[in-house]
């Protein structure tokens, strides 16, 4: 988080930061995106390096090749991969059998990046990590349990709000539990009760498209709006890692009272990213 202030401070400043001369990161894309492949693309060039987009539709992997010979191979070319895929063992076998770094851009399991964006905004915003408090409201899915991993990690408080049987991953839970303070429940003002953040996530993830009719129903209640707001602490911020459903997870209200935090959020992608592929490629 320090170096990604840094870098931001750099660029904003028009000083130069050519870390990654000569390296090439390859991006490889099961699944679509905004954020992600621009602000891995965009911080490459900035970096002085060169990104590789890889679409798994034209990669032999994208016809059965297996993902540890691809990681051989790749090994051989480039010096770094970022992946964003379904399937979280696919990033540990890349990490397995490749022998260059390898980075999680989001599975189904975790979005590290993303939180990592998080924190920084935060930090930004409040001018400390430790000893706040962050709730998070909606689907237990990859972001749920990235939040989790990140908000404990840096000394805050982590409750989540969620249906019962769309709760995180019982591993991170029991982790969260062992290392931190943490609740789970089904009681949304209870868990956005004096929150310093209060963040939320589309109820239907890419992949659950079938599942949106259901899950409309099952987190209809499962929403940020005035009466959470009321809740949580008088200043509290609001984040989303876009994109976002107005009048679903949030009212476009709440939205649009806070679109400064979450967009500098979304900017924030590109600089704590960028501090990565410096730790890992520089």
């Amino acid at each position: 988080l320090n170096l990604a202030d840094q870098l931001k401070y750099e660029l904003k400043h028009g000083i130069p930061h050519d870390h990654l001369k000569g390296k090439t990161l390859g991006m490889i894309f099961r699944k679509a995106s905004t954020r992600t492949r621009v602000s891995f693309e965009t911080g490459m060039y900035q970096l002085g390096g060169n990104p590789l987009y890889l679409s798994a539709s034209d990669m032999q992997i994208g016809r059965g090749e297996p993902i540890q010979d691809t990681a051989r191979v790749l090994s051989r070319y480039i010096d770094g991969i970022m992946i964003r895929t379904f399937d979280q063992a696919e990033v540990e076998n890349l990490a397995e059998y490749g022998n260059i770094p390898i980075i999680n851009g989001l599975t189904d399991l975790s979005h590290p990046c993303q939180v990592l964006a998080d924190l920084m905004t935060i930090r930004e915003y409040k001018g400390k990590l430790d000893g706040l408090k962050m709730c998070y409201i909606g689907d237990g899915n990859n972001m749920a349990n990235s939040l989790i991993v990140g908000a404990i990690s840096m000394g805050m408080e982590c409750a989540i709000a969620c249906p019962k049987d769309y709760q995180p991953d019982a591993q991170i839970m029991a982790w969260a539990k062992e290392n931190g303070t943490f609740t789970c429940s089904e009681d949304i003002l209870a868990c956005a009760k004096d929150a310093d953040v209060v963040y939320t996530d589309v109820w239907a993830s890419m992949g659950q498209e079938e599942e949106k009719a259901e899950r409309e129903k099952i987190f209809k209640n499962y929403q940020i709006n005035d009466e959470v707001m009321a809740a949580a602490k008088p200043d509290a911020m609001v984040l989303h890692c876009l994109p976002a459903h107005r009048e679903e997870e949030i009212t476009a209200k709440v939205f649009e009272a806070h679109a400064n935090e979450i967009f500098d959020e979304a900017e924030n992608r590109l600089h704590a990213q960028k501090a990565v592929l410096v730790k890992l490629l520089g």
